[in-house]
């Protein structure tokens, strides 16, 4: 028995489309036409493995542990044992609920990852007809090898990668690899080596679909080596990269740690080397510094804040899969976008008719019967119109594709090109079918490359409705006296030109008593030329605003397809994607290395004739500029793109199960437009949790300041933990929680994209928080200090010490949650925040006065004087910041002009 020569060629992209179907097979140790014997597919079994994919999934335990792997995490959990160690319980409890709690927020994020494998694995058919022994059998499609011979017929799924041998008017289905809407015809014969994947028209590839005729190919790849397979392997393989807030908190929260370990390190070691508390006070006191210090609510604050900016985003139809998605868009440089049904409807529209020298145009997109036919700017009505009332009923009749409404949506079953002459004639006339008979008909061959159709009408008049490829009808055509032959072929070529699929119309009388229509009649008694249609698949009307407006925002639409570099473009000037339309083609890309490619895509503005894993290469090459990249797809064929992309949108409605699990946001409505309200959205909740950041982190710090300087000044603890974790508790619940309703900042979707490279803190965020924080800490020991020395009870000067506090986050929030002065129309821009601070101050007054609280956190009651104290002093951070505020608004206002 011979074995395959060299069965590496069953890698992907391997040449067999360069190569006679012969030589194909002799490679391949394939025995055309009586097939493989049993014991040599079980041999190639055994070598090369079952044609199926396989994927090792992620224990969930392991998935829960890693939620775990943070510093913040790591200081908390030693913090919670130390205080566990010294038996304060109820110190241990809560910081160990705050850990878990983030841990089970994390984990349930993460299980919601890609079922993508899963669903390409069900994609590949199930069963195939082969040929063994020289006998046709039926067999499961997973035990299918190299060398074996498929026999394919209209309504299969292709089993595995074949090259075809022999075809009879085979058209395939391949929109899962090239996201396509039309069939493509098939044949055997070579192909040049650089033909993309799109045109490889002597190939069968594994999940593609037969919509008509029938085949025998060879199957050259089986399981992970098909263009599925690799498809599978990509996603797989795709990293997920952290969201740009996720890698600024991470390397915030190691910043804070590392600091808050160091300062710890050197307190505990100056105050045992001092001798300034006894060891376990000390311990205690150190403790308190860190869990007052560590912003444990910012975790929790930002799930909280980016799980309703997800909820809000639900109702305007972008479902959100994992929470840090929802801020990515915000920080989106680059929307990589598929055409088809992306960008486009992937409806084919008849858009032009060419009768004679009268151009008419039909308005309307996609499927659904709704528009108008023009000319000359002016609606018309087709019945006064003989002529065109002709063309679109001959255009109606010349078909064998059905559109129907379901549901609201218009469906095809058939050829899309041929359901846009359905859809034109309804525009014209209503939803109705004309009153004709069907006599014969000739269906569409790849040979003859037209439809014709043999019809009575009610009068009992015969004649033949012809449509099909321009050049094939205008040859018929010659006969007419009248015929201008060049006319037609430069509308024809015009038409193209401008991305757009032509097809050409016709009639024939014919006797009464024709029974049958033949080729033979056509090419012998010519055919009367009734005009061109010129189709497309157009693009949505939305979209056309939408990506006008991401332009002003500084953000790039680039369109990435497996159409031809002509239609492209032409969709590409109508949506407007640049001024100056650069394309390139996955040929050029696949001859360019990575880092070449990364120096050209930002010159790009369309990628044609792709395939998978040019898309993959390309978002790749994005992200090597530094640049946050979003993918938007529907098919299998984008699903490595949109895993690997900073985040991938499918289409919630035409989008495949491969595409939506691969993706992090799903548009529900399939309305590419809604992105631009998830960048609004996103920048919004950026902005928040910055805010929220510059909040946190001074009032954190203010307390472990006072713990520091208690220790420095030989001075009694004015603060236990519990007081501690009480304010960071109430007003993670509270005053923290108002920025989740905080409105968007004017003009946010001016402003250009903000850099990866940022700090998410810039150099007068420190400065306001270092000096926010020292007002706070200095004006909370100087009262306690005060109330102290005065013969102030220790819990009364306590409480105060708290309350300061308090009262200093809430004076600071009206400061921090907006860029314009406190003390203008902004003030009242968030109602939600007054309810937080009234809430925050019934539960101050609770700690208070209540008994069983005074007992837990060692409180007492104040008196009046106490609290007009406290709302002083809270003032006093106020009035700093937004005296910072006004010099910096004026210094920016002096630098514009």
């Amino acid at each position: 028995m011979q074995t395959p020569n060299n069965h590496d060629k069953e890698e992907p992209g391997s040449l067999f489309y360069n190569e006679e179907w012969q030589v194909v097979t002799e490679d391949l140790a394939g025995h055309y036409p009586q097939g493989l014997t049993e014991s040599e597919t079980q041999k190639r079994i055994e070598q090369f493995g079952f044609n199926e994919v396989t994927s090792k999934p992620t224990p969930k335990w392991l998935i829960f542990l890693r939620q775990f792997n943070n510093v913040i995490v790591y200081i908390l959990i030693v913090a919670a044992l130390l205080t566990l160690l010294m038996r304060h319980y109820s110190d241990a409890i809560v910081i160990g609920l705050v850990v878990v709690i983030n841990a089970f927020i994390g984990y349930f994020q993460e299980v919601n990852a890609s079922n993508a494998l899963e669903n390409i694995k069900q994609m590949l058919s199930v069963n195939a007809t082969v040929i063994r022994d020289n006998m046709r059998v039926y067999i499961p499609a997973r035990e299918l090898v190299p060398g074996d011979l498929v026999y394919l017929e209209a309504g299969d799924n292709v089993p595995a990668d074949l090259r075809l041998l022999d075809t009879d008017n085979l058209r395939i289905q391949e929109a899962t690899l090239t996201g396509e809407a039309d069939s493509v015809l098939k044949d055997s014969l070579v192909l040049p080596k650089d033909t993309p994947l799109a045109e490889r028209n002597n190939m069968a590839y594994a999940s593609t679909a037969v919509s008509n005729g029938s085949a025998t190919g060879i199957v050259v790849a089986t399981g992970i080596h098909t263009e599925i397979g690799q498809i599978s392997k990509n996603v797989s393989d795709a990293t997920q990269n952290k969201s740009p807030l996720t890698k600024e908190l991470d390397n915030l929260g190691k910043g804070i740690s590392w600091f808050i370990i160091f300062v710890a390190v050197a307190m505990f070691a100056l105050g045992w080397f001092m001798n300034i508390y006894t060891l376990p006070v000390l311990a205690m006191a150190i403790i308190t510094m860190i869990v007052g210090s560590i912003p444990e609510g910012l975790p929790a604050a930002t799930s909280v804040i980016l799980a309703t900016g997800v909820q809000k985003l639900t109702k305007q139809q972008a479902i959100v899969k994992t929470l840090p998605a929802a801020e990515t868009l915000g920080a989106v440089d680059i929307i990589a976008s598929d055409k088809t049904g992306t960008l486009t409807k992937n409806e084919m529209t008849l858009q032009d008719i060419l009768i004679d020298e009268r151009h008419y145009q039909l308005t309307g997109t996609g499927y659904q019967p709704n528009g108008d036919i023009l000319w000359q700017d002016q609606i018309i009505d087709p019945t006064t119109d003989e002529k065109l009332e002709m063309f679109l009923t001959m255009g109606q009749q010349a078909n064998d594709t059905f559109l129907t409404e379901d549901k609201g949506q218009w469906v095809v079953n058939g050829e899309p090109t041929d359901a846009s002459f359905l859809s034109a004639y309804y525009k014209a006339f209503g939803v109705k079918e004309p009153k004709l008979k069907e006599i014969d008909r000739i269906p569409f061959d790849s040979d003859y490359r037209y439809i014709a159709r043999l019809v009575e009408n009610q009068k009992g008049k015969r004649f033949i409705a012809i449509k099909g490829a321009p050049d094939v009808l205008f040859k018929l055509s010659e006969q007419q006296q009248d015929f201008k032959r060049q006319y037609w072929d430069d509308a024809s070529e015009n038409f193209a030109q401008t991305g757009k699929r032509v097809i050409a119309v016709g009639y024939l009388d014919v006797p009464d008593n024709t029974q049958e229509v033949t080729h033979e009649l056509l090419a012998e008694q010519g055919i009367q030329l009734l005009g061109l249609a010129a189709i497309i698949d157009p693009p949505r009307p939305e979209v056309i605003q939408s990506i006008a407006d991401m332009r002003q925002a500084g953000i790039r639409v680039k369109m990435i397809t497996g159409d031809s570099p002509s239609t492209a473009k032409a969709i590409g000037q109508q949506l407007g994607l640049s001024d100056d339309i650069q394309t390139m083609t996955g040929s050029e890309v696949e001859r360019l290395s990575d880092d070449e490619l990364r120096d050209v895509v930002p010159q790009r503005d369309i990628f044609a004739r792709t395939t998978p894993y040019d898309k993959l290469r390309i978002i790749k090459a994005y992200q090597a500029n530094g640049l946050v990249t979003a993918m938007t797809g529907d098919g299998v064929n984008d699903a490595p793109a949109l895993k690997q992309a900073d985040i991938g949108v499918a289409m919630g409605i035409k989008g495949t199960d491969v595409a939506k699990d691969s993706a992090d946001m799903i548009l529900a409505n399939d309305d590419f437009s809604t992105i631009k309200v998830a960048i609004r959205q996103g920048r919004r909740l950026y902005d928040n949790i910055r805010k929220t950041i510059l909040f946190l982190l001074p009032t954190s710090f203010a307390e472990g300041l006072i713990v520091v300087m208690s220790i420095l000044l030989r001075q009694p603890m004015p603060l236990t933990p519990t007081q501690l974790l009480w304010i960071n508790m109430v007003s993670a619940i509270t005053i923290q929680l108002a920025f989740i309703f905080e409105p968007a900042e004017p003009g946010i979707m001016k402003r250009l994209p903000r850099k990866t490279t940022n700090k998410l803190m810039s150099r007068h965020d420190v400065i306001q928080m270092t000096y926010v924080s020292v007002i706070i800490a200095a004006v909370a020991l100087v009262t306690f200090e005060t109330l102290n020395a005065s013969g102030t009870a220790f819990e009364v000067a306590s409480t105060v010490a708290v309350n300061i506090i308090i009262f200093g986050k809430i004076f600071y929030l009206f400061n921090i949650r907006t860029s314009a002065p406190a003390f203008s129309s902004a003030l009242w821009g968030n109602p939600m925040a007054f309810i937080a601070i009234g809430i925050m101050i019934v539960l101050q007054l609770i700690l208070t006065y209540v008994p069983f609280m005074q007992t837990v956190f060692s409180t007492q009651a104040l008196q009046f004087n106490h609290w007009l104290l406290i709302i002083a002093t809270g003032f006093i951070v106020l009035i700093v910041a937004e005296a910072d505020k006004y010099w910096r608004l004026k210094r920016n206002k002096k630098a514009l002009f």
